[in-house]
């Protein structure tokens, strides 16, 4: 996500700390680079433009010019101006004066509109919310298909019908099934065409007249580029929109859409997906947005991640086992499936200060998840008693797991070490801690 856009932008700011006392050429020459690098990335002609205008004016401004902290003031206005066109503050979801709030999605085919309703419906369940998903997407049959298993998947219920029911019927009996079963939001996928034509605005003007969602979102794929601004420029001409989602920002997608939507069309974003997978939606905030792309990670982010990722009564058992050293197979299992929860281990890595502009791009690539599932697979292999008690993996069992996993004796005996390890460096890492402490109580006592 905006990862070469990180790249250019740290690149340019190094450069800027190295020259110590600033120039007015040395500013003309660093706007004329950050322009490049926002029109590589795809922003908005437009937009790119503005946020240079912008940068130049606030920097005549500031005593810029001879000062030791030049290049510190020229980031945080940078970092102002971006949040500024990302939109501030996040914006508050609408769930309307009462239940059942409509939101009603809409986009172009392949947007990934209709695995971004799952996730959206996710994203409630996770906030108390009972959502129900409605295929109002009567164009494609596959698409009442896919909503009907993502439903299943995530345990959420999904009003269908392929009997040919106009959408906006369709989506006025799902609201009203909905106020039966009592639940609190209803999420209507919308169809959508290859281009924006007469007939797909015609349609999805019926469908908001009958339901008048509270929200209407408009799903746009990120890897669209500059196009994504004119979408939404169309979509918001037809029907008014509250927000943008965009999907694929986990890809190699240059994702400079995200900075140029809000900024053309005056929509804001509201939320980003970042993997494929239903719980891979986020909530978007402008700040923590503007601190990524400039490489400054995303901590609060991971925090919230792990929250979600890690149940506490494991972690607390797992404290204890740390702090004794005596951390066994099991453990290490389940901490990868928690990791897993979190998403692509590449993608955390992204969220941490300064990894993702300052690690080549060829070895955050090999930080991928084939690693870890040959790392399971090699687990998995094991009896109970071999993941309770490594000790009694001799030469010959190592030999069965290496065969059983589809790996080799080399990496079966590696990740043993590795175990070894990291029981270790724990008993080491207790020890000292508890010397320190051992140390504070005695200097304590002393006073006294």
């Amino acid at each position: 996500m905006l990862d070469n856009l990180t790249r250019r932008l740290s690149g340019i700011f190094m450069g800027l700390k190295r020259k110590g006392r600033l120039t007015e050429d040395d500013v003309n020459e660093m706007l004329r680079e950050v322009r490049v690098a926002l029109l590589e990335a795809d922003v908005n002609f437009t937009v790119a433009k503005g946020i240079i205008a912008q940068v130049k004016e606030r920097s005549i401004g500031e005593d810029l010019y001879g000062s030791l902290n030049a290049d510190q003031t020229i980031i945080k206005i940078v970092r102002d101006i971006l949040i500024e066109v990302l939109g501030t503050d996040p914006i508050r979801f609408n769930f309307g004066p009462q239940p059942p709030a409509v939101i009603l999605l809409c986009g172009l085919q392949g947007s990934g509109k209709t695995t971004t309703c799952a996730k959206l419906a996710r994203w409630l369940v996770g906030q108390g919310k009972k959502p129900m998903l409605v295929a109002c997407d009567i164009q494609r049959p596959a698409a009442i298909t896919q909503l009907q298993v993502l439903g299943e998947q995530i345990d959420v219920p999904v009003f269908a019908r392929t009997d040919g029911a106009k959408p906006e019927q369709l989506a006025k009996e799902a609201l009203e099934r909905a106020k039966h079963l009592m639940l609190d939001v209803v999420i209507v996928d919308t169809a959508g065409r290859l281009s924006i034509d007469s007939e797909l605005m015609d349609e999805l003007k019926r469908v908001h007249q009958t339901v008048r969602p509270v929200e209407c979102f408009l799903v746009l794929d990120s890897t669209t580029g500059q196009e994504a601004v004119h979408v939404a420029e169309a979509f918001h001409k037809q029907v008014h929109l509250s927000g943008v989602i965009f999907s694929k920002l986990d890809g190699d997608t240059r994702g400079g859409a995200v900075l140029s939507v809000r900024q053309a069309t005056g929509v804001p974003v509201r939320f980003i997906g970042v993997g494929e997978q239903v719980e891979m939606l986020d909530l978007f905030d402008p700040q923590r947005m503007a601190g990524r792309i400039l490489g400054f990670g995303d901590i609060l982010g991971i925090i919230e991640k792990a929250e979600l990722a890690f149940d506490k009564d494991d972690s607390a058992g797992l404290e204890k086992k740390v702090r004794d050293g005596n951390l066994d197979f099991h453990d290490m299992l389940s901490q990868f499936k928690m990791m897993r929860k979190m998403g692509p281990i590449k993608n955390v890595m992204k969220m941490i200060p300064g990894i993702g502009a300052q690690i080549p791009e060829e070895a955050l690539n090999e930080i991928n998840d084939q690693k870890v599932n040959r790392i399971e697979a090699i687990i998995l292999s094991m009896t109970n008693k071999e993941r309770s008690n490594p000790d009694i993996i001799n030469g010959s069992r190592r030999k069965r797991l290496a065969a059983g996993s589809g790996t080799s004796v080399e990496e079966v005996n590696g990740l043993i070490k590795q175990l070894y390890e990291m029981r270790r460096g724990m008993k080491q890492m207790s020890k000292l801690q508890e010397r320190m402490k051992n140390k504070k109580l005695g200097k304590g006592k002393k006073r006294k």
